[in-house]
């Protein structure tokens, strides 16, 4: 993995998913936030580490909407966002984004997988963009982690 920080944009996968999200039409945008979302929420198999990325960015996305929500300052987020551009999203995103970082926790995750073997066993970065969304639905299969 192509990390150089812990936080939701700072690796190569997050910050190419936040590139083509800039580059979006302002229309489509909204689309591709939850595509992130829905795609780490809904795989029922091995996630790979290129969706997790993209779909902590996008909840980190969704997270800096919620009142008390971690503001975006990394410069590897969309610059439309660093710039004040808004992003309006679906009234049920929020779930969907807090059931994405559970399963992006979860089992056979690779994202979970490469960072347990780099030794990191809590993920504070997650749990601040977490505290601020809704208690996701229970996804099958899946433990509680929050």
């Amino acid at each position: 993995m192509g990390a150089w920080g812990e936080g939701p944009f700072e690796n190569d996968s997050a910050a190419d998913w936040c590139d083509g999200l800039h580059d979006a039409d302002p229309s489509e945008r909204r689309g591709m936030v939850r595509a992130a979302l829905t795609t780490a929420a809904h795989t029922t198999g091995y996630l790979e580490y290129d969706d997790a990325a993209a779909a902590i960015a996008a909840a980190a996305i969704v997270a800096s909407r919620m009142p008390g929500g971690p503001p975006i300052t990394s410069t590897y987020a969309p610059n439309f966002l660093l710039a004040g551009d808004a992003l309006e999203l679906d009234e049920d995103v929020p779930e969907l984004a807090a059931e994405a970082l559970v399963r992006v926790l979860g089992d056979h995750s690779e994202w979970r997988e490469l960072w347990s073997e780099a030794g990191a066993m809590q993920f504070p970065h997650l749990e601040e963009l977490r505290a601020v969304l809704p208690t996701p639905t229970e996804l099958p299969g899946q433990v509680g982690l929050f």
